[in-house]
Formats: C-alpha cells, sequence, structure tokens
C-alpha cells in the first residue's frame, strides 16, 4: 500500500472542488440564470473584447499640443519674473513649432540681472543662446523635449483608464500601441455606448478659471479696439459660449493669460442643479487650490471670473465675496452633458489633444461564434489526443485524459481568481495547455516503458520513471515561464492573452502531470497484488 494515497487523492478531489467552483460554477450558473451565491458569480471568468464585442479604438497623442502649452508658459513665468524684477523687455515670442521663445529689447544696463533671472526660471530646461542687441532666444533641451513627449503619452494613458472606468466598462485595456511611441490602444470590451465612450475620451477638458478685464463684446475686432488698438502682453481674447442654445452669436473676453486654479487644483467635481434648475457642475478645490482661489477672490471682489473649459468661456460670474473651496460651473447642459463634464473634470484633463486613427466596433454576435468556435476547437481537440492516447498507451491513456481535464478546470479557476482576461489568442493558450499536457505524460509514459523494458517491477518502473522525467518537466516549464513572461511584457493586448493564458497553463501541468497523475497511477497500483508484473501502456 503506497503511503499518504488517501491524503493524496483528497487534495486531488480539494483542488479539484475549489478551482472547478472558481472556473465553471459561474459560467455554468450564469448560463442557466442562477445569480447565486453572488460571492462566487464574482469570480465569473472575464471575455476580452474578441469574444464579448464593444469597440476597440487607436488614437495619436498630439504631444506638439504639450510642448506648446510647455513653452508659452516658461516665456509667461519668464516675463512674470522680469516685471516682479524691473526689467524692461520690448517683446517676448513664442515658436512651439521649434520648442522656443524669444525675449527682445534687455537694455544692456540690466542684462547682468536678466540672465542671472533668466537661468535661475529656465536653465535646467533650455539652452538660452545669447543673439545681440538684447536679444535671448531659449531653446528646450533635446532630452527635455524627449522626456515631456513620453510623460505627455503616459499622462493621457493614465487619464483615459480614469474615463473608462468611471464609464462602468467592465476589464478595459489602455496602453501604449505602436513603434512611434504617441499612439494608445484602447479596448472597451461590451460596451452600450461607443459614440458617448468617444465623445469624453478626445474631450480635452482643460479648466481654467482666469480674471475679465474686458467684455462681453460681439466680436474680437472691438475688444481690441477698446484696448486701443493692441493687445497687452499679458492678456489674451477668448470666445464665449451662445447665451441660448442655437444662437450664433458669440461674444468675446479679454482675460488674463494666467490662470488663478486650473484642473490639477480640482480634487472633486459632479453634476448638479444651479439657482436657475439648470443643469450644472459643482467642484471641490484641493487645498493648495483653495488657498490661491480664496486670495485671488478676496482681492478681486466686483470683478468677472471668466470659467474657461477648453478655451472656451462657458460662464462669467462677478464675485461676490471670497470663494475659497467649492464653486460652480454653468452653461447652456443637459444633464447628460452636466454628468458627462463632471466625469472628465474627476478623471483630470487629458495634457493634449488626441485624434482617431482607427475605430473598430465588434458585435456581440462575432464575439459568440468565437467562443463557440473556440469551445469546439477545445472539445475536438482533447478528444483527438485521447484518442490517440488511448490507442497508443492503452488503458493508461486515462490517465493521460483525467490529469488534461484537470489541468485545464485548474487553469480556468486560476484566471477566473484573478481577474485575468480570457480573449481568443488566450482560447489558443488554452488548446496549447491540451498540447503541453500530452507531452508531459508522453515523457512519463515512455521513461516507464523504457523501466519496464529492463525488467523492472511495475511499481519500481512507475516510480522511476517519474523520478526521473521530473527535472526534464521542470526544465522545460521553467523555461517556457521565462517565454511567457518576456511575452506579457513587450507584446500588446493579444499577445498578452496569449501569454497569461499560457502562463496559468504551465503552473498547473507541473501539478497535474507530476503529483495527479503518479497518484492516478499508484491508486491503480494499489488495488494490484504485490507480484503483479503487468501494467496497460
Amino acid at each position: 500500500m503506497y503511503k499518504n494515497l488517501r491524503w493524496k487523492v483528497i487534495t486531488i478531489l480539494a483542488v479539484l472542488l475549489i478551482f472547478g467552483s472558481l472556473g465553471l460554477y459561474p459560467i455554468i450558473a450564469s448560463r442557466y440564470g442562477v445569480k447565486s451565491p453572488a460571492w462566487l458569480m464574482a469570480y465569473q471568468l472575464r471575455l476580452g473584447l474578441d469574444l464579448k464585442g464593444g469597440l476597440q479604438l487607436i488614437l495619436q497623442v498630439q504631444t506638439n499640443d504639450a510642448i506648446k502649452v510647455e513653452v508659452e508658459s516658461s516665456a509667461e513665468q519668464l516675463r512674470n519674473a522680469l516685471k516682479d524684477a524691473n526689467v524692461p523687455v520690448t517683446a517676448v515670442q513664442t515658436d512651439p513649432a521649434q520648442a522656443q521663445f524669444t525675449i527682445e529689447g534687455i537694455p544692456g544696463p540690466s542684462e547682468s540681472q536678466f540672465r542671472t533671472i533668466a537661468d535661475n526660471q529656465t536653465g535646467q530646461s533650455y539652452d538660452r543662446d545669447a543673439r545681440g542687441a538684447g536679444t535671448h532666444v531659449f531653446t528646450m533641451k533635446p532630452n527635455i523635449l524627449k522626456q515631456r513627449r513620453e510623460e505627455t503619452v503616459a499622462q493621457a494613458i493614465q487619464t483615459l483608464e480614469r474615463r473608462v472606468n468611471e464609464l462602468g466598462v467592465a476589464e478595459p485595456w489602455v496602453g501604449p500601441y505602436g513603434s512611434a511611441g504617441d499612439q494608445i490602444m484602447v479596448e472597451l470590451p461590451g460596451l452600450k455606448d461607443p459614440a458617448r465612450a468617444k465623445e469624453i475620451m478626445g474631450k480635452t477638458a482643460m479648466l481654467e478659471l482666469k480674471l475679465v478685464e474686458a467684455g462681453p463684446l460681439p466680436d474680437e475686432a472691438s475688444l481690441l479696439q477698446a484696448q486701443g488698438g493692441k493687445l497687452p502682453a499679458d492678456m489674451e481674447t477668448v470666445r464665449g459660449v451662445a447665451a441660448t442654445p442655437g444662437d450664433t452669436a458669440r461674444p468675446y473676453y479679454l482675460v488674463k493669460k494666467t490662470a488663478i486654479i486650473n484642473g490639477n487644483d480640482l480634487r472633486n467635481a459632479k453634476p448638479t442643479i444651479d439657482q436657475y434648475n439648470q443643469p450644472a457642475v459643482s467642484f471641490t478645490l484641493s487645498n493648495e487650490g483653495s488657498a490661491k482661489f480664496g486670495a485671488a477672490t478676496a482681492a478681486n471682489i466686483g470683478r468677472q471670473l471668466a470659467i474657461i473649459l477648453d478655451d472656451q468661456i462657458e460662464s462669467a460670474p462677478v464675485i461676490q465675496s471670497a470663494i475659497s473651496r467649492e464653486g460652480q460651473i454653468t452653461g447652456t447642459f443637459t444633464a447628460q452633458e452636466a454628468s458627462d463634464l463632471a466625469l472628465v473634470l474627476r478623471s483630470g484633463a487629458l495634457p493634449a489633444s488626441l485624434t482617431y486613427q482607427r475605430s473598430q466596433e465588434v458585435g456581440p454576435t462575432l464575439g459568440a461564434d468565437s467562443v463557440k468556435a473556440g469551445v469546439m476547437a477545445s472539445i475536438m481537440g482533447l478528444t483527438a489526443v485521447t484518442l490517440f492516447m488511448l490507442m497508443y498507451y492503452r488503458l493508461a491513456g486515462i490517465n493521460a485524459f483525467v490529469s488534461i481535464v484537470m489541468n485545464l478546470v485548474i487553469l480556468l479557476g486560476f484566471m477566473a481568481y484573478v481577474g485575468a482576461v480570457m480573449t481568443l489568442p488566450g482560447i489558443a493558450g488554452f488548446i496549447l495547455t491540451i498540447g503541453m499536457g500530452v507531452d508531459s505524460n508522453v515523457l512519463i509514459f515512455e521513461r516507464i516503458r523504457e523501466e519496464l523494458a529492463t525488467k523492472k517491477g511495475i511499481r519500481q518502473a512507475v516510480g522511476a520513471g517519474f523520478d526521473r522525467v521530473f527535472v526534464t518537466i521542470i526544465d522545460t516549464h521553467v523555461a517556457s515561464l521565462i517565454a511567457a513572461a518576456f511575452l506579457f511584457q513587450f507584446g500588446t493586448g493579444p499577445i498578452r492573452g496569449f501569454a497569461t493564458t499560457l502562463f496559468f497553463g504551465l503552473l498547473s501541468n507541473v501539478f497535474t502531470a507530476v503529483f495527479v497523475s503518479r497518484t492516478l497511477f499508484e491508486f491503480v497500483l494499489s488495488k494490484k497484488q504485490a507480484g503483479a508484473t503487468q501494467l496497460s501502456i
């Protein structure tokens, strides 16, 4: 009698029960409309875009937008620093296409003071080139330029992730795409409203609150004329929204270039109703934003404050008193528009605009067909392998069949427990797992045959077969696990789906091929007489 055989059988049955409950029960229960127990149904295996249907988008990040903002912001900060130090300048010109800006008209006596201020303000990010006659050109350093572009894409990915998560899509995927480094792939399985998702993801949602200097006036020319025909250097014109929906007349305002606060100072945003019972968006500021906003509003009571969203003034209320922590954005919103605006404000502004390179909607019918084809391929593969094993290894083929089926059950349970997503390439990895299980069993069975050929007893032959093949199985599986890890690390969505299934399949196959298969042999041999010499293999 083999030692601990009873505990080995109990262990196998316990593992089968646990992983079968996680991997199989939720699938079968949902098919028949059973929704309990809820805690177990929560582990139902999630299907990817190609199996469930949904939306796949390829977007390009316009990183030049972020560089433009960076250059203009740097130029404005240097201008303000020079103004505070009473260093006069004639003009400040920006050239975002070349990632540079120019300061002109520095008087000779102020040159030394200018260099000190400029180097303190821009020395880490810009190279300064003195052109003579009080002119200096600041060009963003190549390494900083590359870093800013990479940061822009990374921030866009993070923002899109937050937005699609708020959409309530199960298991979305957002990540880099292509070799250019400026594209993003978004997959939204089971999406019900693709048009709304596109609008929310593409909305920049750059919120700025700025003081109004003049306006509203019907056109930009009137606004400039009121300023003597020349736009002040530290100000800009911004167009407002129409007073009523459908109205083509949109007023213009003159506002400060530097915002009091922006979207980065927000802590939260939610849809609400304004004093006229119209949809609006209320927001709460962070501690730092509250301090800035409170000081600015206290010092400018009676003046208008422009609420600017994506370079358009949504409203320009008059500051009645100091405001510190909370504010409200009003406008001609519908309830849905207010809800969507609150969503994108909560998730943060995109650092640059996005353009859609490719959009593909996958219907649920196609997904269902893919699932059906994948399941059929798995069943046919398992059937063909089982028939071959029964013909070539006789009754030992049943041993292989049981270990392979248990391998697949454990694999499903693993994936369901960790929340992995099954994709069409994942089904290919599922079928490959069947092949790996067969390969491991073939190695073991052939080694047992060799041991039997040396006239060893069947118990000794089985023991030696498993012991001597164990190192080979571990070696091959470790090598495959390393390959799966690299596929997951460097692959795109479909490749990752394959690598995930392969990884869990390899882990479960070691257990089933070595422990389960050996226990089945030992169980059969325990029923034979001690002197038995025949083994159906």
